[in-house]
């Protein structure tokens, strides 16, 4: 099932300085408040260290003494009471630090992590539209989503406490020693059999989090494919089939999970059991010493309860690890698309042009998606200023790329296109694409409104200029008939409209942005009904007026007004001329028309 899908492979370390360094940079804004959160961690660590120490104090100086008679009982309960309220208030101020410093570091984590996650999605809009022909969109989705929240789980629950629990363990190990330094030594023991764990546990979940965040992305991939064809799945029944491709998928994630889990499931009962040795050898070697005189009993159970903190860091050092993974197989992919450079970018000095007649030229266009696979060959024409020009051809001929490539989402590879004498590569993308207006054969709708549809959150179109472009273009006949008129809401793509009726909200919309030099209309009448084509084509004589006008149609009786017909085959200029010229040569386009002609004689006289 893999093979579907174009794998985004995760590269590097299991812990990459460059990548951590990099993520760093994210903190710097909000330096002030990690320092702070470091000052809390100091203060913690000291409070979680001292009720154990405390504990020594209570029994060896109060309780102890009093119980073998060395002092009074009112003496031992004197002492007591002023030990026992400042061991409360150690707690107390430990609860309360550890509030602070959740407070803190979920704040900083999720404000770094929000800065993150806007510059990736600006940088994606940035990218050019072959990229996007490359990338899969529930990829990318991935990335904005499940790999942020990786991220935001390292800065709040890593970085910081990663610093907190190695303070508390140097914290714990140097209390130890002073303790008592024939235990200190049997506890420090333990380390080396802790960090074989460590470095085992580490090799085990590297791969398992790379084969989690693979199939992850390789699930919203299909998601994201499925449901957006999923007229298509139902049409052909292809349920059953999508559904055991899912599974297939889901059982794949699920295994690269059990992976992860099968390594937790080992290191924490090996800690757990380590741990227990240690405290079991302390118990033995304690209660020893203690009866011979050598220790007290305070120390003793002080030493127990530090033995449990002392291993408690370990244990979240591991899970913190645990993050870490995680974060740096999230973060090798999102600087990865960071660092995505655009292919159509603007120049370092971009050309202005004060003034926009609408003057296309082509000259010796080549062009191909892919390297050495030519979808236009040496392409040359000229379109003048307000001039009504119609491309025509088969499929494939390329004159859906030609929108693209004047609409500079891609760049030519030989030749140059010209925009009033000026080359569109020396022009910045906005200066271009804002007087371009295109309505595509199949109009992308967003959720939201109709009148949000028409002015996409522009807000120097106001409501009346949205009414005003909806009637230009008739499109007001039918939004006036639904439930709330300009306020209805309409789902993601539209699909409570039907396709004439997307492509008029279309016209509305490229007509509310009053497109300066040209209206390109790419295929716009193919796939409506006879009465919706009628507005379509009243609202085009009028949008033609005073602009320069491409319009590429299938069916050849939509063109036939046109000032001029371009007509290209197997990527080339076949023919140029009027539909009469071309019908007279005999050429390409008589074909064409006789091969339509035809078939609509057919169609009508069955």
């Amino acid at each position: 099932m893999a093979g579907f899908f174009q794998e985004d492979e995760i590269l590097g370390k299991a812990y990459d300085a460059r990548l951590m360094r990099r993520l760093l940079t994210y903190l710097r804004p909000y330096r002030g408040l990690v320092a702070i959160a470091f000052v809390i961690l100091v203060g913690l660590s000291l409070a979680d260290i001292a009720p154990p120490i405390i504990t020594k104090f209570i029994i060896d100086r109060s309780i102890a003494p009093a119980v073998n008679g060395e002092i009074p009982a009112a003496e031992g309960l004197g002492l007591l009471v002023p030990l026992g309220a400042a061991y409360l208030a150690v707690l107390l101020a430990s609860a309360a630090l550890r509030y602070g410093q959740n407070i803190l570091t979920t704040y900083v984590g999720q404000r770094a992590m929000y800065d993150l996650r806007v510059q990736l999605f600006g940088h994606l809009q940035s990218l050019s539209l072959s990229f996007f022909d490359r990338n899969p969109v529930g990829r990318l989705m991935t990335r904005i989503t499940n790999d942020i929240d990786a991220l935001t789980d390292m800065v709040t629950q890593g970085v910081v406490s990663i610093f907190g629990d190695i303070l508390m363990l140097l914290g714990i190990a140097v209390v130890l020693l002073f303790l008592d330094w024939r235990l200190a030594l049997i506890t420090y023991a333990t380390l080396p059999i802790i960090i074989a764990l460590t470095f085992y546990f580490r090799r085990m979940m590297r791969e398992s989090f790379r084969a989690v965040r693979i199939r992850l992305a390789r699930i919203n991939a299909y998601l994201n494919e499925n449901m957006s064809g999923m007229a298509i799945v139902q049409l052909f029944t292809r349920e059953p089939r999508a559904f055991s491709q899912f599974d297939e998928l889901n059982t794949d994630l699920l295994e690269a999970n059990r992976g992860q889990i099968r390594a937790m499931s080992l290191f924490f009962p090996a800690v757990t059991f380590t741990r227990a040795g240690a405290a079991t050898a302390i118990f033995i070697a304690g209660g020893y010493w203690a009866l011979g005189g050598q220790m007290t009993l305070g120390t003793l159970l002080a030493f127990w309860q530090l033995l449990d903190q002392f291993f408690r860091p370990i244990q979240d050092l591991s899970e913190k690890y645990n993050i870490l993974q995680s974060a740096m197989a999230s973060s090798e992919r999102v600087f990865r698309l960071l660092d995505t450079e655009a292919t159509i970018v603007d120049p370092a000095h971009p050309v202005a042009l004060p003034s926009v007649r609408g003057e296309i030229t082509m000259e010796n266009v080549s062009f191909a998606y892919n390297e050495g696979d030519w979808i236009l060959r040496d392409v040359d024409f000229k379109i003048s200023a307000g001039e009504s020009v119609a491309i025509v051809g088969a499929t494939g001929a390329g004159k859906t790329s030609i929108i693209s490539l004047i609409s500079r989402f891609y760049d030519v590879q030989k030749g140059r296109i010209l925009l009033d004498g000026v080359d569109l590569r020396d022009l910045a993308q906005r200066d271009v694409r804002r007087h371009v207006g295109v309505v595509l054969q199949d109009p992308f709708i967003f959720a939201g409104t109709i009148a949000s549809n028409i002015r996409l959150n522009e807000t120097a179109i106001t409501d009346e200029h949205v009414r005003a472009a909806a009637r230009f273009v008739n499109a007001d006949k039918f939004i006036e008939r639904l439930p709330e008129a300009y306020e209805t809401v309409v789902t993601e793509r539209g699909s409570t409209l039907s396709v004439g009726q997307k492509q008029l909200l279309a016209f509305a919309r490229a007509i509310a942005f009053n497109p300066e030099i040209m209206l390109v209309l790419d295929e716009a009448t193919s796939s409506v009904d006879t009465e919706t084509e009628h507005l379509i084509q009243d609202a085009l004589r009028k949008l033609m007026v005073g602009r320069t006008s491409i319009i590429i149609a299938h069916r050849l009786s939509t063109i036939q007004n046109v000032d001029r017909i371009i007509v290209l085959h197997k990527g080339r200029v076949a023919e140029i001329g009027t539909h009469k010229e071309l019908l007279t040569q005999r050429g390409v386009y008589h074909r064409l028309y006789e091969l339509q002609y035809r078939a609509h004689e057919a169609t009508a006289s069955a």
